[in-house]
């Protein structure tokens, strides 16, 4: 019975903790995942006092706005008089600089360094040359065998540890009570968050690491409780944590509130004033269209898309990037399986690479080249970090490595240059081949006709495409940067932060499929062109060069191809000039960045996100968002069961809001939640980073991806603001259907506007429980079947 009380417990107390990404595939998602069924308030009051963490910006980065004029000074004085605070803004911020957050009491320092060295040594992924012993067996019953020789715990013998974690579980717990077990649970896996986070995604991704060397919660609980025992540290938390005072709390709040609502004052001017090209919109044909091309909803794929519509007659989409194939990728060059579709989104096929026809004999000697590349790096680290050559080694070898490294520092675009002329990428010999994942484990040979049918189906719908251009373009974009090992962060993280060619290239694949064409002509109603060709490509967000993997393109299509080609080298120049803020030698600039060894910005990733948009591109076209808002192509006018727009909010829009609250998190408190500075980062494992010489492994984004200096802030801590086009009762229907994304709206981890097609695209704000308010008076024929209301007052408690 014992153990069902602890089991139950430790579920419980798990819900403190999100998942710590490995660095392979760095997917940005919500630190206070567990807290989502409750308001934001609350969430961040917990997570404060647990954590001992900062949960709005400091006083500096609201002043900052305030004077960058971010912050509309009006809304901030409104929000303050509305809350019965007479002050001026100036005083309030002082008093928010004034109260400095007492650093953390932590009693168990030694306990944290303990735990932290036997998790790195057990949960290591082939970084250290020697293997903790017995890992087979799990962590608690490796670590038992091993422990004796630990110097930092008082001498034991084996006969003194107990033989399971439970056992050692019951052993610590039995001067407790059980209604404690949570709260000293919840103590436990708090203070090391970023370990206890990549505990829970091992166990949650089924990973090969967490196969062979098995870990649980409860193994991690009964070792950090059995040694805090014996080194006589804390295990019931005895300090319940330091919180903000409510008034400062409230005053936080009130200015955060302030902030978000002078961006969506932006946003809503903006869109206002577009109501014209979006009815104008109607009138277009794509007749005299030379190419259409579909980019990830991706902020850094607004830059693109505007730059390359304005070099010729193009056409661009939003879609989420995994490009609705929800696979695994084999990657050839390593024989490794990755996700490549959202985390929460279970794959059902599995992608891989056979050579083209006439291509095999190259294809052999492309992996030939692969291994012998991959000895050459096995060869090296071993004559380096091995004791008896090291010293040897880096003797003999220093002239080549002291060419090496002057090389990459002081010639890095010319490097990267030279390395792209002299890399043959394997789409040029291989297309993809797509087969069904099933629960036994094996693969089939292929997927009927149907599902093929449906993937293509499935695009077109959500993006509200019916007419089609000569060329068409899936676009998944990718990061490319040296050095770098928050690489995959920078990725699309709609696949999982891989990279998306791969699903790209297979929906095109699937869409020239003559079959599939011709049963989405005869039974849903979509006619592509005989002349049309679909090409899977890649955006670098790094250097904005977008890449074709158009080996297979006919004859017929090979002179407006090329120029295309030529104006997506256009593209990248105007786009780099703007996105780099120089005027000559952009593109040479960017491959630098791209390829500077030191370079600690390679880019800026998603920083600055803020809105999500769902609608038509003449809602933003010919405008500069400023890479802050996601872009989802949807015409509401297609979808008239509201189907493809329900898949939209239940998926991309649940991602984004992910991927903000991970930037809002990493922000406001770069050392608990973020990943602390690049300048002194040690990969730990393969899979994390510490600050330092050890302790615990970092969960977020590393300052340098969130701030112009140590004090200037980039990217605007803000909650996700979404606007969708589309009538309001068709959402409203939605959300009824969907308690979990109401919850996310109720408790305010999302906001949502809805510009109405059928209310001369008024726009109405989600409020609590189902309410809509207005700015604009006018009426409604829909009042009597919803509840809306002019904008009122906000109330702001803590």
């Amino acid at each position: 019975m014992i153990n069902q009380i602890i089991q139950k417990s430790i579920e419980e107390a798990s819900q403190v903790i999100g998942k710590t990404w490995p660095l392979h595939a760095f997917v940005t998602s919500n630190p206070l995942s567990g807290y989502e069924q409750k308001s934001f308030k609350e969430a961040t009051k917990q997570a404060e006092k647990l954590l001992n963490a900062k949960v709005f910006p400091e006083a500096a980065i609201f002043s900052e706005a305030l004077q960058k004029k971010y912050i509309d000074r009006k809304e901030l004085i409104a929000l303050l008089k509305e809350n019965q605070l007479l002050d001026t803004p100036e005083e309030y911020l002082e008093q928010m600089a004034l109260y400095k957050k007492n650093a953390k009491i932590n009693n168990h320092n030694v306990l944290d360094n303990i735990t932290a060295k036997w998790l790195a040594a057990f949960m290591d992924e082939g970084l250290a040359e020697w293997e903790m012993p017995n890992r087979q067996e799990g962590f608690y019953k490796a670590w038992r065998k091993l422990a004796i020789y630990d110097n930092e715990i008082p001498k034991t013998t084996i006969a003194d540890i107990p033989k399971t974690s439970n056992e050692a579980l019951e052993i610590v717990l039995k001067d407790y009570e059980e209604e404690d077990y949570i709260k000293i649970f919840t103590f436990h896996l708090a203070a090391l968050p970023g370990w206890t986070g990549y505990i829970n995604y091992r166990i949650s991704s089924e990973s090969k690491w967490q196969e062979e060397y098995p870990i649980s919660l409860n193994d991690y609980l009964a070792v950090r409780l059995w040694i805090a025992k014996k080194i006589k540290a804390s295990i019931f938390p005895k300090n319940e944590g330091i919180t903000t005072p409510s008034s400062i709390s409230k005053i936080q709040y009130i200015w955060l509130k302030a902030w978000e609502k002078s961006w969506q004052n932006e946003l809503k001017l903006l869109l206002e004033g577009q109501q014209t090209a979006l009815q104008d919109s109607d009138d277009e044909t794509t007749n005299s269209l030379e190419a259409q091309m579909v980019f990830c909803i991706d902020t850094r794929s607004e830059l693109i898309r505007r730059h390359i519509e304005n070099k010729g007659q193009y056409e661009t989409f939003g879609y989420a990037g995994f490009f609705g194939i929800a696979m695994d990728y084999e990657d050839m060059n390593n024989g490794l399986t990755k996700k490549s579709c959202p985390p929460i989104v279970n794959s059902a096929y599995h992608v891989s690479e056979k050579p083209k026809a006439n291509h095999s004999e190259k294809v052999i000697k492309y992996k030939q080249h692969k291994e012998t590349l991959k000895f050459k790096d096995y060869f090296l680290k071993r004559m380096k970090n091995m004791l008896p050559s090291a010293f040897g080694y880096v003797e003999g070898s220093g002239l080549f490595y002291g060419i090496s490294l002057t090389a990459r520092t002081l010639l890095p675009s010319q490097l990267y240059k030279v390395n792209k002329e002299q890399t043959t990428t394997h789409e040029t010999l291989c297309e993809p081949e797509i087969k069904k994942t099933c629960s036994t484990d094996h693969l089939d040979l292929d997927i009927p006709l149907a599902e093929k049918v449906s993937i293509v189906k499935s695009a077109f719908d959500l993006m509200g495409w019916q007419k089609f251009a000569p060329i068409v373009l899936f676009v998944g974009h990718g990061s490319h940067s040296a050095n770098n090992p928050f690489g995959s962060s920078l990725d699309c993280g709609a696949c999982a932060a891989s990279p998306g060619r791969h699903n790209a290239r297979m929906l095109a694949k699937l869409a020239n499929l003559k079959e599939v064409r011709e049963a989405l002509k005869d039974h849903h109603h979509f006619n592509i062109p005989d002349n049309t060709i679909f090409i899977g490509s890649e955006h670098n967000t790094t250097t904005d060069e977008i890449v074709l993997f158009d080996s297979e393109v006919p004859a017929s299509h090979k002179n407006e191809l090329q120029n295309l080609k030529i104006d997506l080298k256009k593209a990248q120049e105007t786009a780099t000039q703007e996105r780099l803020g120089i005027a000559n030698n952009s593109v040479k600039f960017a491959h630098k960045k791209a390829n500077n060894w030191g370079e600690t910005r390679p880019e800026w990733g998603l920083a600055k996100n803020a809105g999500f948009i769902v609608g038509p591109r003449s809602l933003t076209q010919n405008h500069n968002l400023g890479g802050r808002c996601f872009l989802h192509s949807y015409n509401w006018e297609s979808d008239k069961t509201g189907k493809a727009l329900e898949g939209i909010m239940q998926g991309a829009m649940v991602v984004t809001q992910w991927i903000n609250n991970h930037y809002y998190f990493s922000t406001v408190d770069n050392n608990v939640f973020g990943g602390g500075t690049k300048i002194t980062h040690n990969i730990t494992g393969k899979f994390g980073v510490v600050q330092g010489n050890g302790g615990d492994i970092k969960m977020g984004l590393p300052l340098q991806s969130l701030m112009q200096s140590d004090s200037e802030m980039h990217h605007q801590p803000l909650r996700l603001s979404v606007v969708i086009h589309a009538p309001l009762d068709r959402v409203i229907n939605i959300l009824e259907r969907n308690e979990k994304i109401k919850s996310l709206l109720d408790n305010e981890w999302i906001y949502l506007m809805i510009m109405d097609p059928l209310t001369d695209n008024t726009i109405y704000t989600y409020s609590k429980n189902m309410n809509w308010k207005t700015a604009n008076k006018k009426a409604s024929k829909k009042e009597a079947t919803k509840s809306i209301i002019v904008e009122s007052e906000v109330e702001v408690t803590m």
